[in-house]
């Protein structure tokens, strides 16, 4: 909520910030797939949406608020705390409403890209307080790693990602891996993005599958607004998932002198 407080404060005072000075946001979201390019040094990027969920053999519906803050502090580091602070459950005539989870990390340019070569990186998390809600067919991870690669080619963009994860039940970690391939395409101001995730489900031995489709819209350098639809593939996937959200940047540098993004 803190972040929804800060965005709408942030709006107030835009006619303070020259179109020259406006940082430019780097969405994660709406996508299952994390770019492997970072967010503008200096700069506070906030990432909040909601996502809605049915299908599931624990819940007939799942409300959830999400959140993540990101911050870089270097060209090729940056530090993020993802949240979900509220979510409402359904299954059945019996309804909960819980907190999530929250995770720590921080991602690392290993080869900065450019036209001709693709941007590498590799991200960390940690989850760091276990919420009661119960999960999307994902899961949740005690600690991730992701490889992550995105490139440009022929006006598309794509963002690939592998992921090795560790969950754990009743003290017993088992190893999850995952894949993502994203595909997304500007037009103007419009972006229009598909992607196809798989993840095994490593403590009932299936996996999960789904496909996506999401479009952004850049308000500004600095906000993109973005909705979309998952349908999940297998019998263990969540059967479809609505989202919608936001991304922002604060236009004020926390230090230094500011030096436009692009």
């Amino acid at each position: 909520m803190l972040a929804l407080w800060l965005f709408s404060a942030a709006v107030c005072l835009r006619a303070q910030t020259s179109a020259d000075d406006t940082p430019v946001a780097n969405p994660a979201r709406p996508t299952v797939a994390t770019p492997a390019t970072l967010t503008p040094v200096g700069y506070l990027q906030f990432e909040n949406g909601m996502l809605y969920a049915t299908g599931s053999p624990d819940f007939s519906s799942r409300y959830g608020i999400n959140q993540v803050t990101k911050l870089t502090v270097h060209p090729r580091l940056e530090l993020l705390v993802q949240s979900e602070p509220w979510v409402h459950t359904g299954l059945g005539r019996e309804q909960k409403t819980n907190s999530g989870d929250v995770f720590l990390g921080l991602q690392g340019v290993v080869l900065p890209g450019n036209e001709k070569r693709p941007t590498i990186a590799v991200s960390y998390v940690r989850h760091v307080y276990a919420g009661s809600a119960p999960d999307i067919d994902i899961g949740t991870p005690e600690h991730g790693l992701l490889l992550l690669v995105s490139a440009d080619l022929h006006g598309f963009h794509f963002d690939i990602n592998g992921m090795l994860n560790e969950q754990r039940q009743n003290g017993v970690g088992r190893a999850q891996f995952g894949q993502t391939l994203s595909i997304s395409r500007a037009l103007k101001k419009l972006t229009l993005s598909s992607e196809i995730w798989h993840f095994s489900q490593p403590l009932i031995g299936s996996s999960a599958t789904g496909n996506l489709w999401a479009i952004a819209y850049t308000v500004r350098p600095n906000l993109v607004i973005d909705g979309g639809l998952n349908r999940g593939l297998t019998g263990t996937s969540t059967r479809w998932e609505g989202f919608t959200g936001f991304t922002y940047v604060l236009p004020h540098r926390l230090w230094g002198r500011h030096k436009r993004t692009r």
